[in-house]
């Protein structure tokens, strides 16, 4: 896999472009292959432009020193039933089980695995200091038992896992819509035990329920209000108790999927992604390597151009070429601290939320007192802090506790870690040691801002002049030492962990992103907000895609369902062969 794509950090004044794409994430080096694989343009009139040294957002794969294999420190899996990531990656048609047999979509060779999620026999669950197997549940229900923890639960509640209670709860509020119930109840199930739910809904059945969805609880403090405009928090509370709901945030290891975010949209995230036993995969060469494989067929083409560390500080569409070209772009270039311009017909902003909202707002695009509606649309979003600290060690000392891979999870602050891998030839292993997002943002980020950094140590499989060169993205050392204390309450003492040789830290607050991923308000229609940041404005050809504004935030399928829905809708590009015509791509 090919992962040295030429990047132009330098610059060419008065750039003319038909299309100037913003943002060399999934989204946007999707639209630029898109529109050049489709001859809609030459690549010489589409140009991609990032103010990053790097392609690929918020994906980014690395190579540990002393380590053979990949260690994701962004977005790093895809799942089988998101039909575009799959296809880019494995070829088509999807209905050919046999992968050699497809046609590969993209110039690139990459290798589907499957993502491990371990033995949850073996895998840990450490809450309220309560050691347990994440099993734990499902074993004692086998027994006819209901596990006792340290969480006063309701009655009605007791012995159900974080998993089983989540779907309890979209079970008993979708049921009480008696529209939804008529319509959707055969594909509502409520199973033979009192603690198996399985919903057979499609995405389009989601869609249709999503902005209608009544609460129907007469005792409620919401009853008869959609669904769509409470927070999921409320919802939660009002269902099992605040009691229930911590249960929740803490042993479903995310807080960010609890947070108060529009709860018509947290019901298909939780069912979709960790409820309903996904198939994960992802890619031997390391998950960003979906943008490059898209960043190098796109630079192909003669004349394609991405531009690297060059950032954009406003556009207009008042200048002096206005008479062939649209808009006037103003970047500044990082290496130089010189402004230049180009110019386009017209613009994606393949950009989050935070992104946005760092460009000039005072221009004719964002300016709120013209464009009140654009301003409240971007801002119907959560931004969702999160950050990764990837851990190298020389042994997996992990295994003499019989775990392999997956993820063990806690309450305290470092919320979840991964065993990533062992490097077969010295035995060097990797660990994700926090995978932090939300509530634990502020502990960590104490930490994290201290100018002593973790020094990397000498190992044999690995130089130290090696390992030096990674000095800058070192955790600092008061953030691994409290990492360390963390790892060792929640694995116990039957295990000795030595200390890491080597850190990788990487906070998706700063900017440009602003966020790891990103969650709906309440009380926003997505169904609206959706195409309508496809193309704010009437009369202008300004186009946001992006995971941010998708129905499928966090993963790399929202990029592209919103790239792809926004190029048919307003470049007049028709679906190609290797999307099934009927895969539904939300509103």
């Amino acid at each position: 896999m090919n992962k040295n794509t030429p990047l132009n950090s330098g610059m060419t004044p008065d750039l003319k472009l038909e299309v100037a794409i913003i943002g060399a994430g999934t989204s946007g080096l999707y639209s630029a292959f898109r529109l050049t694989e489709d001859k809609k343009y030459e690549a010489k009139d589409v140009h991609v432009f990032d103010m990053n040294a790097k392609i690929g957002g918020r994906l980014e794969s690395v190579i540990m020193p002393g380590m053979n294999f990949w260690g994701e420190l962004g977005g790093m899996r895809y799942l089988t039933s998101q039909e575009i990531v799959t296809t880019l990656i494995e070829g088509c048609p999807l209905t050919e089980k046999n992968i050699d047999k497809r046609k590969k979509v993209l110039k690139a060779n990459m290798t589907p695995i499957n993502f491990p999620m371990g033995n949850p026999a073996d895998l840990l669950m450490y809450l309220r200091k309560q050691e347990l197997k994440q099993n734990a549940w499902q074993v004692e229900q086998s027994k006819g038992e209901k596990l006792k923890t340290r969480f006063y639960l309701n009655e009605d509640d007791l012995g159900f896992s974080s998993d089983q209670l989540f779907n309890k709860i979209i079970y008993e509020v979708l049921m009480a819509d008696p529209w939804v119930a008529k319509k959707y109840g055969s594909k509502i199930i409520k199973g033979s035990s009192e603690y198996v739910y399985s919903f057979e809904l499609t995405s389009e059945d989601w869609d249709d329920i999503k902005p209608k969805l009544i609460y129907n609880f007469e005792s409620s403090p919401y009853n008869k209000q959609k669904v769509n405009d409470l927070g999921f928090w409320n919802l939660i509370k009002d269902q099992v108790s605040q009691e229930g709901y911590v249960f929740l945030a803490n042993a479903g290891g995310y807080y960010s999927n609890t947070i108060n975010w529009n709860a018509a949209e947290a019901f298909p995230y939780m069912i979709g992604d960790f409820s309903d036993n996904p198939v994960y995969k992802t890619i031997k060469e390391g998950y960003d390597s979906i943008a490059y494989a898209l960043a190098n067929t796109y630079m192909d083409n003669n004349g394609a151009c991405i531009w690297s560390e060059n950032k954009l500080l406003t556009f207009n569409n008042e200048h002096l070429h206005s008479d062939t070209h649209k808009y006037e772009l103003i970047f500044l270039n990082l290496k130089r601290n010189i402004e230049w311009k180009v110019y386009a017909n017209s613009i994606i902003l393949a950009m989050p939320r935070k992104s946005l909202e760092l460009l000039n707002q005072n221009n004719f695009f964002f300016n709120v007192n013209k464009h009140q509606k654009l301003n409240e649309n971007i801002r119907s979003v959560i931004k969702e802090p999160s950050f990764k600290i990837l851990m190298g060690f020389e042994k997996p000392w992990w295994k003499s506790l019989g775990i392999d891979s997956g993820h063990s999870i806690t309450d305290l602050p470092m919320r979840q870690c991964y065993y990533f891998g062992t490097d077969e030839t010295n035995n060097n292993s990797m660990l994700l040691g926090s995978y932090g997002d939300m509530e634990t943002e502020t502990f960590w980020k104490a930490l994290s801002d201290n100018e002593v950094l973790f020094e990397v140590k000498n190992i044999k499989s690995a130089s130290l002049k090696e390992l030096k060169k990674l000095d800058d993205v070192q955790a600092s050392k008061l953030m691994v030492n409290e990492l360390m204390s963390q790892l060792r309450e929640l694995h116990g003492d039957s295990v000795v962990i030595p200390e890491p040789y080597v850190t990788y830290f990487k906070d998706w607050t700063d900017n440009p992103f602003g966020a790891g991923y990103h969650a709906w308000k309440a009380g926003f229609s997505v169904k609206d907000v959706m195409p309508y940041m496809r193309k704010p404005l009437l009369g202008e050809n300004i186009h946001i895609v992006g995971e941010a504004y998708s129905d499928q935030q966090g993963w790399v399928e929202g990029a592209f369902c919103e790239a792809e829905k926004m190029l048919e809708e307003h470049y007049g590009l028709v679906r190609p062969i290797w999307i099934n015509s009927d895969y539904y791509m939300g509103w």
